[in-house]
């Protein structure tokens, strides 16, 4: 799945001179939490979100200083948080450089990015120009959609292969003492898990397996104690 299938398309823009009233009554009135700042070319220049908004010298809701800020903050830092809280227009307040991908990326390299830069939502170019936005909605939007793995093809072996498979693969399961058996579909775990966490996230392991029908969990759950080597 790439940036194209799950991006909004039609955009809420604002320009580097719309004032920062106005930009709060847009992100109201649409429903958004965010908007690009764009040029005359529509190139992104700036991201507004709600979180540079809320502190604000007219909400009087600006970080309170201290006056020993003033020994260990940076005067850049301390200028740019004064421009951001004081600031009337929306190249005071955006956050700049901007994130950005390309129409044909992938979902999943996004989400690394949103974790990555700790940031809720990307604009999608084309040629450096708006095309789209993608944010965490459209991600969980597009999960929304998704089908369900079909249960009606798979056997009995092979779905058992799968899941052995899949458990060899990850590192947090434990290698020995986990049985798995599967009749009609229905997987039976047993055995001995390490954790309360491995027990649970091995029942998602097999749910997502396709044709498991349902997940019948035995283990029980005993913490391994590392043995001292003299």
């Amino acid at each position: 799945m790439k940036a194209h299938d799950i991006m909004t398309r039609h955009v809420h823009t604002v320009t580097a001179e719309t004032s920062v009233p106005t930009i709060a009554r847009m992100l109201v009135e649409k429903g958004v939490s965010a908007c690009p700042v764009v040029d005359s070319d529509h190139r992104v220049i700036g991201m507004v979100s709600e979180g540079d908004l809320f502190r604000r010298r007219d909400l009087r809701t600006e970080r309170p200083r201290r006056w020993w800020h003033f020994f260990i903050e940076d005067a850049d830092a301390m200028a740019r948080a004064y421009r951001k809280t004081h600031g009337q227009l929306a190249r005071d307040v955006m956050t700049q450089p901007v994130v950005s991908v390309g129409e044909n990326d992938a979902v999943s390299a996004i989400a690394d990015l949103f974790d990555k830069k700790h940031i809720k939502r990307v604009p999608v170019v084309r040629d450096g120009k708006l095309i789209g936005i993608v944010s965490r909605a459209d991600l969980v939007r597009s999960l929304a959609g998704r089908p369900r793995p079909s249960s009606a093809t798979a056997s009995d072996h092979s779905i058992a292969e799968i899941v052995r498979a899949r458990m060899a693969a990850e590192p947090w399961v434990s290698k020995d003492g986990i049985n798995v058996e599967v009749a009609e579909g229905v997987v039976k775990l047993s055995g001995t898990a390490q954790s309360t966490e491995e027990k649970r996230s091995l029942r998602v392991l097999v749910e997502g397996v396709p044709g498991v029908a349902k997940v019948v969990d035995r283990l029980k759950v005993e913490p391994r104690i590392p043995t001292l080597l003299s």
